[in-house]
């Protein structure tokens, strides 16, 4: 099977079952977004193949589940409205990020201060991932009402826990976090 199609050529794409729109369509670019933030997810998962820390499987672990859920927002995302959503988010799914981001946080020092992305590479690049997933979220809220809210709880969700995995991956590999500079 070839990887191009052609048919897109001339600046259209299709949805899910078939229909077909302009490449630069609301639905377009905010199933686009998704797949930016699932890439700058792995991306940052890359930065850690050659670090060793307690927790490292873990991490893997979670952003694996993280990645494919992802393809789940986006696939809702590039369904035509009416049509069966063939992969669906679920409640649990939100409340399983939201008990990773306490735990996380939890063995964290309070922020007291706005911190500056940086850090590690790897902590680095989930402060990208964050923002890219923070795109996605109005990207999908600019869909208006039909879209599953449970779709924007799951990128507002996803885009915290990205920052509390930057501020944990960049504790456990010893990378000093810095607040913004006071004069």
């Amino acid at each position: 099977m070839k990887i191009y199609t052609k048919s897109g050529d001339k600046g259209t794409t299709s949805l899910i079952y078939g229909s077909r729109v302009a490449k630069d369509d609301a639905k377009v670019e905010a199933y686009g977004t998704c797949d930016e933030t699932n890439s700058a997810i792995g991306l940052a998962l890359s930065l850690l193949q050659n670090e060793f820390f307690a927790g490292k499987e873990k991490v893997s672990n979670v952003y694996h589940k993280i990645q494919t859920q992802l393809f789940h927002v986006g696939a809702e995302l590039a369904t035509p409205e009416g049509k069966e959503v063939k992969w669906t988010l679920k409640q649990s799914d939100i409340e399983e990020m939201e008990k990773q981001i306490d735990d996380w946080d939890s063995s964290l020092p309070s922020l007291t201060n706005f911190i500056l992305p940086g850090g590690h590479p790897a902590g680095a690049a989930f402060h990208v991932a964050r923002t890219v997933a923070r795109r996605a979220e109005r990207a999908a809220v600019s869909l208006g009402e039909s879209v599953n809210p449970l779709v924007l709880a799951y990128l507002n969700r996803l885009s915290d826990l990205l920052f509390v995995t930057a501020r944990y991956l960049n504790a456990k590999l010893g990378a000093e976090e810095k607040t913004l500079h006071q004069e």
